[in-house]
C-alpha cells in the first residue's frame, strides 16, 4: 500500500478510477456517467486493445433473465446454503436482477446489437440448472446477444465508447494510495510504458479486475487443485486479490464447497496461452476418460454442462473427480474422430482471442502430434504411458457395457453406450479446467469493500468476478448479470461520493 505522504506528487486526478475493460468494467464506466455527465472517469486495463475484454468477452454469453425476484431468492438461497450470502445482499440482488431486462435492451439498442432469447447451445429457452431447488419459477429465459462471440461484451464496449469514456492499455494497476489510518482508498498506482503514475481518485476505485484462475500458486494455496488452467483471460492472476489483501478488505469465497463456474474437461496445448475446452454435444459417443489407474471414474455421458459439470453425490451437489483424477486420457476411436470436433469453438480465448481453428475432424491436431493415434489399444496405451493391460481391460469392460445395453459401474445413458471398436484409436490429456473464480474482498449491494469489522473501507469498491457473491452453486447466465449489476453500483456510488467531496 502507498500512503498518502509517500506520493511526491499526483500525476493524475479523475473522479472515478475503473481498472479492468471488461462487463463489469464497462458497467461501472457507464454507472459512473449515469449517475454524474460530467464524471471524469478513466478506465485502466492490463491488457493490450487486442487483447482486452477480460473473461467475459470469451464466457458462453448466456445473460439469466428473471421476472420473479422472490422465486429469484429462493433459488439462489437454495444454492448458497454451503456458504450463505447475507439475506439483505441476497434479496436486493434478486430485486435488481429481476429488473435487469430493460436495461439489457437498452444498451443493445444503444450499441446496435441483437438481443436473443435462449441459451444459444441448447433447445429450450431456458437452463434450469438446479430445478429441485426452483429454477423453473426463478429462470423467465436466458439469452445472448448477437454478434457471436463476444455479444455481451462488445455491447457494453460500444457503449463506452458513445460516451467518449477514455480507456489505457497496457496500464495495470499495481497499488492503492491509502490512507494508513483510515484506510480511504485516495487513488492508484498505475504503470504506464514502464513508469509508474500516481492517478488521484476523488471519488474512488472500482476493481474490475477478474480472478486468480490463471495463478496456479494460488490455485493450490487457495482452492487446493493440484493442475488447474483457464478457459477465459490469461491476465487473470489474481492482482486484485493482493491489492484488496494489501487494503485491509476481509475475503470471502476463496474456497467455496465447490468452484462456483464447474471444472470442466480441457486440452491444453504447448504454445497456447490458456486451455481449449472440451465439446460437450456429441455426434458419436465411442469415447471414454480414464484416470491415473487406467480406469473409467465417472459418468462420461451424462449431460454435466447443463449444471456447470456438477454431479450429484450423497445427495449433495459436487464438482466432476477430474481434478483428483489425473493424470486422465480420453480414448476414441476412428468414427468419433471423423464425427466430431474435440473443442468447443464459440467460447474460450485461444479460439476467440488468439483466433485458432481447431480442424473439424481433427487431423491437424493429430498430425502436430497433440492428439495420439495408434493401430491398437495397446500401443496406444504405450504412447499414453499407460499399463496396456489396464487400459485394454478398461476398454473392453465399457466395450461389453456397450453391447449389453447397461453400465453397470457409473450408469452412463443407454443412448451414450457406443463401444469403441472402430481403428486406428486416439488418446488426449485432459485436464481441469476453470471458467472463473469466485474469490476476493466481501462486499455489500452497493459494491463498497468491506473491512474485517464488515465496514466498508471509503474509496474502494469492487465489481464482477472478483469477490462475486456466487458462493456454491451457479445458475447459468448469473456472472454476466451480476457483473452489470454490481459494477453499475460501483461506478454510481463512487461517482456520487466525487460529487460529496
Amino acid at each position: 500500500m502507498a500512503s498518502p505522504g509517500s506520493i511526491a506528487q499526483w500525476h493524475e486526478e479523475v473522479d472515478v478510477l475503473i481498472a479492468g475493460f471488461g462487463v463489469a468494467g464497462c458497467a461501472a464506466a457507464l454507472g459512473a456517467r449515469d449517475a454524474d455527465s460530467a464524471a471524469k472517469i478513466l478506465i485502466v486495463e492490463k491488457m493490450s486493445e487486442h487483447l482486452a475484454g477480460g473473461n467475459g468477452r470469451v464466457s458462453g454469453q448466456s445473460l439469466l433473465i428473471s421476472h420473479d425476484a422472490e422465486a429469484l431468492y429462493q433459488y439462489q438461497r437454495n444454492m448458497s446454503v454451503k456458504n450463505p450470502v447475507p439475506d439483505e445482499m441476497l434479496r436486493e440482488w434478486a430485486r435488481q436482477m429481476a429488473e435487469l431486462e430493460p436495461y439489457i435492451l437498452e444498451r443493445c439498442a444503444e450499441a446496435g446489437t441483437e438481443f436473443v432469447r435462449g441459451s444459444g447451445w441448447s433447445g429450450g429457452e431456458a437452463v434450469y440448472e438446479f430445478p429441485e431447488f426452483g429454477a423453473e419459477n426463478a429462470v423467465a429465459y436466458n439469452s445472448f446477444v448477437k454478434p457471436i462471440p463476444s455479444g455481451v461484451w462488445i455491447t457494453m464496449k460500444r457503449c463506452v465508447e458513445r460516451r467518449g469514456i477514455p480507456v489505457r492499455f497496457e496500464s495495470p494497476i499495481v497499488d492503492l494510495v491509502q490512507d494508513p489510518d483510515t484506510l480511504e482508498v485516495i487513488g492508484a498506482i498505475v504503470e504506464q510504458g514502464g513508469v509508474r503514475r500516481a492517478i488521484r481518485a476523488k471519488g474512488g476505485v472500482v476493481l474490475a479486475v477478474g480472478g486468480y484462475e490463471n495463478n496456479l500458486t494460488m490455485q493450490r494455496d487457495y482452492y487446493g487443485l493440484a493442475e488447474a488452467y483457464p478457459f477465459g483471460s490469461p491476465a487473470n492472476t489474481g492482482d486484485g486479490l493482493k491489492l484488496l489483501q494489501k487494503a485491509g478488505a476481509d475475503l470471502w469465497h476463496l474456497r467455496n464447497f465447490g468452484q462456483s463456474g464447474g471444472i470442466w474437461p480441457a486440452i491444453k496445448v504447448p504454445q497456447w496461452p490458456t486451455v481449449f475446452m472440451r465439446r460437450h454435444l456429441w455426434q458419436t459417443f465411442s469415447w471414454i476418460d480414464i484416470d491415473a489407474e487406467g480406469q473409467r471414474f465417472y459418468n462420461e455421458g451424462a449431460p454435466l454442462y447443463y449444471t456447470h459439470y456438477k454431479e450429484k453425490r450423497h445427495g449433495h451437489w459436487v464438482d466432476t473427480p477430474l481434478p483428483r483424477a489425473l493424470p486422465v486420457h480420453m480414448i476414441f476411436d476412428e468414427t468419433t474422430r471423423a464425427h466430431n470436433c474435440l473443442i468447443t469453438q464459440a467460447m474460450t480465448w485461444n479460439t476467440v482471442v488468439e483466433g485458432y481453428e481447431w480442424s473439424d475432424d481433427n487431423t491437424v491436431e493429430i498430425e502436430k502430434g497433440w492428439v495420439l493415434r495408434a493401430d491398437s489399444i495397446e500401443e496406444l496405451a504405450v504412447l499414453m504411458g499407460r499399463d496396456p493391460s489396464r487400459v485394454r481391460e478398461t476398454v473392453d469392460r465399457y466395450n461389453t457395457a456397450c453391447r449389453n445395453g447397461i453400465d453397470p459401474d457409473f450408469e452412463r445413458p443407454g443412448f451414450s453406450l457406443q463401444a469403441i471398436e472402430n481403428p486406428p484409436y486416439y488418446a488426449v490429456r485432459i485436464e481441469p479446467g476453470i471458467v472463473c473464480t469466485s474469490g476476493g474482498a466481501r462486499r455489500n449491494i452497493e459494491s463498497e469493500v468491506l473491512d474485517h469489522r464488515g465496514v466498508p473501507i471509503a474509496g474502494l469498491y469492487e465489481a464482477g468476478e472478483l469477490g462475486s457473491m456466487i458462493s456454491d452453486l451457479y445458475q447459468n447466465g448469473s456472472y454476466l448479470t451480476e457483473a452489470m449489476i454490481s459494477g453499475r453500483a460501483a461506478g454510481r456510488n463512487a461517482s456520487a461520493r466525487a460529487q460529496r467531496s
